[in-house]
């Protein structure tokens, strides 16, 4: 799964409001890059994150083998009549009771059934007329525990039927171990009232959601095959796990759709969806058929948002050793989701930020969350996790996976970019948290959902990957992959995995980086010694040893002596310890892992001239952005300033974009051809975030030079282009401004929208409040946080009149926005208005009853900005 209001992650995408910067999700890795990325916010160095107490397996007393749900839906009251028929037999032990998970439910009866061979093929009226007798039971609101009458052995197979009414919005959130948020079921624009929004239900079962809408045993260590029977107004589709099977015309316009999975899977992968939906389909070559769900207005851009996935599902195929080992496979888009995606078997749900015109696709499309959800259909649903502590068995491959997916498709400088930008996103996280990967004790199952299990351990396996080989490590997964399928694993069937496969013990490795918390910490002095003609690396490993461990790192070194490369395989497994290497002369350069495959931090100080050479001749990405990062800010070195002109002409996009972002407000020697290159770039890059750079920073000269180019770009392909060219085109106050606003300010772009935005709000024109409100309105949850910065903008340049107007708005996006950022974006910008009476009460009683843990925590870090 993928960013979720509480967990999941994917990418990232940084947001300043009011002078604070946040790193917020969107997921997907959201609009533009795809779905993934927790909130992280730094705290004081040295925080500790509570141990929590020890999170065992859940014990099998009995065994779910196959589950029939007969749903409606009562659109008035959110509640889902239902009824669920369980096949079922104790796990080992005779049991005389069936212990279930079931929140927040009116129990209408339960009775056993007469055994037949297939529920699946029988009505609800031959099911009734199969009651053996009526069952006694009790009921908290959580546990539902059926007293059986006398005991069962492991040989006896027994059936059950429950009638119920799930009510998700009643489920309790008084114990400990209850989720504050999750409902497992959500109507969406129940009452229709939402102008715009569609009227909605979906699922989200992760972690235990599932128990909210229907009984089950709802822990990840439990397979079962189902039956779903959905009644639905005729005019909708639904979508469920497995496969179409049959149609039925019901009773007032209704329609029921079965659907069938004949493959066992665990509860929380178990979902459905109901409403308005275009459908695309595709076909892989063996006949596995391909959906993709998306509102009708997107019909004809469904392939280009996931037009990709065949290709994937080859891909993963071929590299996992293992066909796709479901069904069917289909992508749906949703209003409202509480995660970034989730990879519900056969059947993932997207967040609405993927759901992009086919011109938006131009900026960046949605491929790494949707090869990381589709991933999880080998790691996460074939082969499960056994318990959440266990998480980073799912996660961690997923995310993986979106490497692996960019590096076939994108090429490795890009593969290696994503890679950074998680190692950033992990680091940042271990300034406050430092836990082990597989948590055999934690507070909260949702808290696994983190940086750890996600970046940190993608760059785990990217590791372990250098170490083994391509050969051994794609081996090793197959291997893992088949012993374990349909059925559920721990860290150390891994580690047996590739053990098995590579012949070698590997306890050091899963030791280090799975089993203890933190990274290595590295600073390494470099030395010279002429007379023995020797390179001298000393190496400390600074991190807390005592906290951590001494890490055992094997690894690569380059050495540049007079032009030329000499690589040598090293192993750094103490706290101090110095590796030699014969030089004839001073080393041009020394690259510490070469290979750029290292979780950690490592300090090792180079000169500028060791720089300049390093960008010149490494051929790893990260060594070369790690040298234009060090040369920033040299361009007073003529040296230096043609090395980054030099470079902005890099194959690879982001080092040119990196050159150009350096000649900001550039007044030197030279800068009438900067200028023109940079103009060049503005008007000619192939990459629209190269293009976007040039722009800006073309408006640091503050010249006018550049207003042709900036009024050409409001025509370029790329929406992300013509959004910064408004901006900074309008940023001019040209003759026409106000004409070119106009022009754009009904744009299907949120992020040109938000740009015109930006220039009213300068303006503070009081007629322009309901165009503002207007906007916002039918915003994606991204754009809508970042348009509240203009609003905000908007609204401090206002008389009074129309701030009190807006208390209200803000006050309703604060206390209802589905999305916790939306909020916590309305929260801040009622902190600009906090002159007026009133509104510092109403912020508090906001942050009061706030009950998402993520935003809670988020108001506890910042306190009352």
């Amino acid at each position: 799964m993928t960013g979720n209001t509480k967990k999941r992650f994917l990418n990232r995408l940084i947001f300043t409001f009011f002078g604070v910067t946040l790193l917020l999700p969107l997921q997907s890795y959201a609009s533009v890059n795809g779905a993934k990325a927790d909130t992280l916010f730094r705290r004081n160095p040295g925080t500790v994150t509570p141990k929590g107490p020890y999170r065992p397996e859940r014990t099998k007393k009995s065994d779910i083998l196959y589950t029939r749900l007969d749903v409606q839906f009562d659109w008035v009251k959110q509640q889902v009549p239902a009824s669920a028929v369980l096949k079922f037999k104790s796990h080992f032990y005779p049991q005389n009771t069936l212990e279930l998970d079931a929140k927040g439910f009116e129990i209408k009866g339960v009775a056993l059934l007469d055994t037949v061979r297939d529920y699946g093929v029988l009505t609800t009226e031959e099911i009734t007329g199969k009651v053996k007798k009526k069952l006694e039971y009790t009921y908290d609101k959580r546990k539902l525990i059926v007293k059986l009458g006398q005991n069962y052995s492991r040989k006896d197979t027994l059936f059950i039927k429950i009638d119920y009414v799930a009510r998700p919005n009643n489920v309790s959130r008084d114990k400990p171990d209850d989720s504050q948020s999750d409902k497992g079921l959500y109507f969406i624009n129940a009452d229709g009232m939402d102008e715009g929004k569609p009227r909605q239900i979906w699922t989200q079962g992760e972690t235990e959601g599932s128990s909210c809408w229907f009984p089950t045993i709802d822990a990840p260590n439990q397979k079962f095959t189902q039956d779903f029977y959905i009644t639905v107004d005729s005019t909708y589709k639904t979508l469920s796990n497995g496969l179409l099977v049959g149609q039925e015309e019901g009773k007032k316009g209704t329609r029921i759709d079965h659907w069938k999975q004949s493959l066992p899977h665990a509860p929380y992968l178990a979902m459905l969806a109901v409403g308005d939906f275009a459908v695309a389909k595709d076909m892989m070559p063996n006949g596995l058929e391909l959906s993709y769900y998306v509102e009708p207005k997107y019909g004809v851009d469904a392939h280009a948002i996931f037009g990709r996935t065949p290709e994937m599902i080859g891909f993963f195929s071929n590299i996992f050793g293992m066909e796709f080992p479901w069904e069917k496979y289909a992508q749906i888009v949703v209003r409202d989701f509480v995660a970034g995606a989730m990879e519900n078997t056969t059947a993932t749900v997207h967040e609405e930020g993927v759901q992009n015109d086919t011109r938006s696709l131009v900026d960046g499309n949605s491929d790494a969350v949707i090869a990381h959800e589709l991933a999880h259909h080998w790691f996460g649903d074939y082969v499960t996790a056994e318990e959440w502590g266990q998480l980073p068995l799912n996660e961690s491959f997923a995310n993986y996976s979106e490497y692996l997916w960019s590096e076939y498709n994108d090429g490795k400088y890009e593969a290696d970019w994503g890679n950074l930008q998680e190692m950033k996103q992990y680091l940042a996280e271990s300034e406050t948290k430092q836990v082990p990967m597989i948590r055999y004790f934690y507070k909260d199952r949702e808290n696994m959902f983190d940086s750890h299990s996600y970046a940190k351990g993608g760059r785990i396996l990217h590791m372990l990957r250098s170490y083994v080989g391509d050969d051994a490590f794609f081996a090793a997964l197959q291997y893992y992959l088949k012993t374990h399928a349909f059925g559920t694993a721990e860290i150390d069937d891994l580690r047996m995995a590739f053990e098995k496969i590579t012949g070698q013990d590997l306890n050091w490795f899963f030791d280090q980086w799975f089993h203890r918390p933190g990274h290595p910490s590295l600073k390494i002095q470099q030395e010279y010694i002429a007379p023995s003609g020797k390179v001298l690396l000393k190496i400390k490993q600074t991190q807390d040893t005592t906290a951590t461990t001494v890490y055992r790192l094997p690894l690569k070194v380059d050495v540049w002596v007079s032009g030329k490369k000499s690589q040598y395989e090293v192993l750094v497994d103490k706290v101090n310890q110095t590796l030699e290497f014969p030089a004839a002369k001073k080393p041009d350069l020394v690259i510490f892992d070469s290979d750029a495959q290292l979780l950690g931090v490592v300090e090792h100080e180079k000169n500028r001239i060791e720089m300049e050479f390093q960008y010149l001749n490494a051929d790893r990405f990260l060594h070369k952005y790690e040298a234009l990062s060090q040369l920033e800010g040299s361009l007073a070195d003529s040296t230096v300033k043609n090395i980054l002109v030099k470079a902005m002409d890099d194959p690879f996009w982001k080092l040119r974009q990196m050159a150009i972002s350096n000649f900001g407000e550039y007044a030197g020697e030279g800068f009438a051809d900067i200028e023109k290159i940079i103009q060049s770039h503005a008007r000619l890059d192939p990459h629209p975030q190269v293009r976007s750079e040039a722009i800006i920073t073309l408006a640091s000269f503050g010249d006018n030079n550049s207003d042709p180019i900036f009024r050409e770009a409001l025509t370029d392909s790329s929406y992300q282009v013509v959004s910064v060219a408004i901006e900074k085109y309008l940023m001019g106050q040209p003759n026409d401004a106000n004409e070119i606003a106009a022009q754009f300010e009904n744009s299907p772009n949120d992020a040109i929208v938000t740009s015109v935005g930006n220039y009213y709000a300068g303006l503070a024109q009081p007629e322009r409040f309901e165009w503002f409100l207007e906007k916002m309105k039918s915003m994606k949850p991204t754009e809508k946080y970042n348009f509240l910065q203009v609003f905000g903008k908007y609204l401090i340049k206002s008389k009074q009149d129309i701030q009190r107007k807006s208390i209200p708005v803000l006050e309703g996006l604060a206390r209802e926005s589905p999305s916790y950022f939306v909020r916590f974006g309305a929260f801040q910008a009622l902190g600009l208005l906090t002159d007026i009476q009133g509104v510092s009460a109403l912020r508090k009683d906001i942050r009061a009853k706030e009950t998402e843990p993520k935003l809670k925590e988020m108001y506890s870090q910042f306190g009352d900005l």
